[in-house]
């Protein structure tokens, strides 16, 4: 089942299957208009906890996750949840945390392919030196997103995101 988010940055869709959100990405007006609106208590506790998010009100979301992916990924996935809210990491910091030092390439293809933006926070990755780097709902997203995050954090110190992904 999908549904339409709207949010501060463009409509969002998002996909659950029995037990949990398997799919949240930006989308296009036309996907937008295809979706319905959040019906179901899972559907409409996405839609309450990221417009708290977007009002920076929320750091964590608690949520079941369920993430597609290859072993690799997956491992990339866990690594994004442990980046604390308001802070980046590089890909090749990543690439350590999951034990494949050299793999700074592969982490960028695996956060590429994060079906789960937001919650799994991919836009936290950024390049060695800081440079923000590309981001699949554009790198203008990527920066509010860090914005939102960053401002928050300066105005209220907070713990570092915590969610479980399956």
């Amino acid at each position: 089942m999908s549904i339409r988010l709207d949010t501060p940055l463009g409509p969002m869709l998002a996909r659950f299957d029995e037990t949990a959100l398997t799919e949240l990405h930006f989308c296009t007006e036309p996907e937008a208009r295809a979706a319905r609106a959040p019906r179901q208590p899972m559907e409409r506790a996405l839609s309450d906890q990221l417009a708290a998010y977007f009002a920076g009100d929320r750091i964590a979301f608690d949520l079941p996750l369920a993430p597609k992916g290859s072993a690799f990924a997956m491992a990339v996935w866990q690594a994004l949840l442990r980046i604390p809210y308001g802070q980046t990491a590089a890909y090749a910091d990543i690439a350590t945390a999951v034990g494949q030092p050299k793999a700074a390439r592969a982490v960028g293809r695996a956060n590429g392919a994060n079906p789960i933006c937001i919650l799994i926070p991919c836009h936290r990755v950024v390049r060695s030196g800081g440079a923000i780097g590309g981001y699949g709902g554009g790198v203008e997203r990527k920066r509010a997103l860090l914005d939102i995050e960053q401002s928050a954090a300066a105005s209220a110190p907070v713990a570092s995101t915590a969610a479980a992904a399956a």
